[in-house]
């Protein structure tokens, strides 16, 4: 965050194409030279540890759905049971990022960890939809502010070279936890536990790891200021038009053509509101209202750089193309194999194994290159062969021929997945690395939260027309054919009649297949952005300030 002191850096924070200057006490001075190793080493365990509870939370919705519906009802509501929790997240990054700035970084975590705790809680105990689907909020708001502080913790307590590694460490255990999600959540869903616990497991898992949280965590603190004057330093205004944007934008998406009409009022009027959200955000942010150029909630001078720039493009693109994969793969499978949730995700190893595996081979590897862009590229290039590859699939297509499509993708968008962030903190001065940490983490977790809204919006309505278009010399109502994609028991996949499944079948693998459009499009901006990025090698042997 920018202080007092910085406030004359103001557009200029931000040097095209060169590292910024570290302070030459910075370069002798270790982060870490007061604090013995073995409580480093307990404080990663812990925001290791907490990076996968949010990966987990995150996806742990896709294979519950089916379950939630048949014991609370409201099938128009199911589709806020995985979106709240990514919506919740990217709509209050940008004010985390700043209070991360502002105040204790341990305090900041703890309060984002019981708020995560409670929103789990409240879902596992859920009585309706509703509360289910404000209690994902309230999880994805706690688990956006570990995620942030885990980045931050790294930041702050590592040095230039070890930074991209530790990226890496908490990319890999968002990753295990995002590819769980579906594993955990078809578990519990089809055992005695029932899918409740599929949230309630957070809770005991949160409270082993709950003596490092209160005793071992350090504590770092950026500004010294008296509270009145820290929370003056927050664009309120901005912070609550931001999270507005993202939140009607993500309603509009998921509601569009499935509970009201595009054509409708309401959808019309929706668009309108989110416009004019969009456009007052943007102009407070430009001209500063209510706030000064220093304190906007969205750092406005990073667009001064194109490194900046390119980095937050790249790394939105290469999230999409991982999310749209993650979701839309064990989701083909179970469709067109019958597979169980459990059976479905076990599918979805081939992407696992390998994207995790390159997100530490991309850690390691670009504090030894220096050369970020040829990650980007090469990413690029694989992602759109593998999603050129998965658009040719249909449900007749080889087990064998997906997993080796899967680890095409998987190679890229495991490689350049985490890169941003130790690239972004070297083009920025010190005081701004938490602006930067934010900055690209809006990129990847809204970049998560939007592609899947979009996705989801395209399978629900693409499906229905298609599905519709199938059926149309037969008898089933509009109910029974979106029930169908919803996952649930549904007359035409109950159906005695193996003509009408095979027509559902071949239909819903035609919808996913078409969503795999998507991907090529990412892979050709991640491509596109790693050729546009400087040819450049960045050192990354300083020791951070």
């Amino acid at each position: 965050m920018l202080s007092k002191v910085e406030d004359s850096i103001g557009l200029d924070s931000v040097e095209e194409g060169s590292e910024q200057p570290v302070d030459d006490n910075a370069i002798t001075k270790s982060p870490r030279q007061d604090m013995p190793t073995w409580r480093w080493v307990m404080t990663l365990m812990g925001i290791c540890f907490g990076t996968l509870l949010y990966g987990l939370d995150t996806t742990i919705a896709a294979d519950v759905q089916a379950s939630v519906y048949e014991t609370l009802g409201d099938i128009e509501n199911l589709a806020w049971v995985g979106v709240g929790f990514p919506m919740a997240s990217v709509a209050v990054i940008l004010l985390q990022g700043r209070a991360y700035g502002l105040f204790d970084v341990k305090p900041l975590m703890l309060c984002s960890i019981v708020i995560f705790e409670a929103g789990s809680a409240l879902c596992g105990a859920a009585p309706t939809s509703d509360a289910l689907i404000v209690g994902r909020v309230i999880a994805g708001i706690g688990g956006s502010g570990m995620y942030l502080g885990a980045l931050t913790y790294i930041s702050v307590f590592s040095t230039k070279r070890e930074t991209p590694v530790y990226n890496a460490l908490i990319g890999l255990f968002w990753g295990i936890g995002a590819i769980l999600g579906p594993v955990i959540g078809g578990a519990f869903s089809a055992s005695a536990a029932t899918w409740r616990w599929a949230f309630y497991i957070n809770l005991p898992l949160a409270a082993l790891f709950a003596p490092i949280y209160l005793f071992i965590f350090p504590s770092f603190q950026r500004k010294n200021l008296l509270l009145v004057e820290k929370l003056q330093e927050i664009d309120w205004v901005g912070a609550v038009l931001n999270g507005g944007v993202f939140v009607l934008f993500m309603i509009v998406v998921t509601f569009g053509g499935s509970t009201f009409q595009w054509t409708s009022g309401s959808a019309i009027g929706l668009w309108v509101v989110w416009g004019t959200c969009l456009l007052v955000f943007v102009l407070q942010q430009y001209l500063s209202i209510l706030t000064t150029p220093e304190r906007r909630i969205f750092p406005l001078h990073f667009l001064k750089s194109r490194v900046l720039v390119l980095l937050y493009v790249t790394t939105a693109a290469v999230a999409a193309a991982n999310s749209i994969a993650l979701y839309y793969v064990p989701l083909f499978f179970q469709f067109t194999r019958g597979d169980t949730a459990l059976q479905a995700a076990v599918r979805l190893l081939p992407l696992i194994v390998v994207f995790i595996f390159c997100i530490m081979v991309g850690g390691a590897l670009l504090p030894i290159t220096g050369l970020y862009g040829i990650f980007y590229i090469i990413g690029g290039a694989l992602v759109i062969v593998g999603g050129a590859l998965m658009f040719t699939i249909d449900a007749e297509t080889s087990a064998g021929k997906i997993y080796g499509y899967e680890v095409l993708l998987a190679i890229g968008t495991g490689l350049p997945f985490q890169s941003a962030y130790a690239v972004a903190a070297s083009k920025v001065r010190v005081g701004d690395r938490a602006n930067a940490i934010g900055f690209i983490n809006v990129a990847q977790i809204g970049s998560i939260a939007i592609s899947l809204a979009i996705a989801g919006s395209l399978f629900q309505n693409l499906g229905f027309d298609l599905l519709k278009a199938a059926f149309a010399d037969y008898s089933f109502s509009d109910d029974s054919i979106r029930s169908a994609l919803s996952g649930t028991a549904s007359p035409i996949f109950s159906s005695a009649d193996p003509e009408v499944v095979a027509i559902a079948v071949s239909s819903v693998a035609e919808t996913i297949r078409r969503i795999f459009g998507a991907t090529i499009a990412a892979g050709a901006v991640l491509l596109i952005g790693g050729v546009l990025m400087p040819w450049e090698k960045l050192d990354l042997e300083v020791v951070a300030g």
